[in-house]
């Protein structure tokens, strides 16, 4: 696939799907969120884990000022409705587990375009920030149904007013990333991250993002429900079977896929 705003690479069952307009810190525009759209439904197909990093020095800096001309004039709402939500929908549905592979500033939209990953590892040396109060606006693009969610109605409130940078490291202490790493190591841990999903049991990984996101709906008897139904489809899988096997012939287990 050609696209001419991000770069799609399928190796090993692992979709990479990388921002590519460094000269402006990759930021959004209206072809760079179609293009992304795309590519993440079509590693969402045909690869076993998708990864979205960005190019040069960060990973996204938001929305592009200066791609609809006047900002003023701007239908923002329309932007959201009609060019935001697909591609937020594309990854947060995707049927493999996703990857953010934060390798600098991630700021505004950009830092919420991270956060709907399924996980988030971040290089030492990377930040976040809602920076939308700064210019007069609220979190967006996912902002204020993640931030909550990953770091706690106190922290998510506080990011949100003060806009205020958060370095990867408190990222990962607050529990809104899964990890960060340090620099120099950063590409070969996501990477050895990414094959680990990719030769996992696909089918477990799809139902273990569908119970956790439910959890948020259920009272307990309601959850376990989902547990026991999820789990009873996982115990019919060919990954099952194999998973005991490995087990009981004391090897590493060889799952074939969906």
């Amino acid at each position: 696939m050609d696209y001419d705003t991000i770069t799609f690479d399928i190796t090993d069952d692992i979709a990479t799907v990388t921002l590519n307009r460094p000269d402006v810190m990759n930021a959004l525009n209206t072809q760079m969120r179609a293009e992304l759209t795309d590519a993440v439904l079509a590693g969402g197909k045909h690869a076993r884990a998708v990864v979205l990093t960005g190019a040069g020095t960060s990973f996204c800096s938001g929305q592009d000022l200066g791609d609809s001309g006047n900002i003023a004039t701007l239908d923002m709402e329309r932007t959201l409705r009609d060019e935001y939500v697909p591609m937020l929908r594309a990854i947060f549905d995707c049927p493999v587990p996703t990857i953010s592979a934060v390798n600098g500033a991630a700021a505004g939209a950009g830092a919420n375009l991270a956060l709907a990953a399924d996980v988030v590892i971040a290089t030492e040396s990377a930040f976040f920030l809602q920076a939308f109060t700064r210019i007069g606006l609220i979190p967006d693009a996912g902002g204020t149904y993640y931030l909550p969610r990953q770091m706690g109605m106190a922290k998510a409130m506080g990011a949100a007013l003060f806009a205020d940078k958060i370095t990867a490291r408190q990222a990962d202490d607050w529990g809104m990333i899964w990890e960060a790493v340090p620099d120099a190591s950063f590409a070969e841990h996501w990477q050895a991250r990414a094959a680990h999903l990719a030769k996992g049991p696909s089918a477990a990984y799809a139902r273990v993002k569908q119970a956790i996101r439910a959890s948020f709906d259920n009272d307990l008897e309601g959850q376990l429900a989902v547990e026991a139904k999820l789990q009873g489809q996982c115990g019919k899988t060919r990954d099952f079977k194999e998973g005991v096997m490995a087990f009981l012939e004391k090897r590493p287990a060889r799952y074939e896929g969906r």
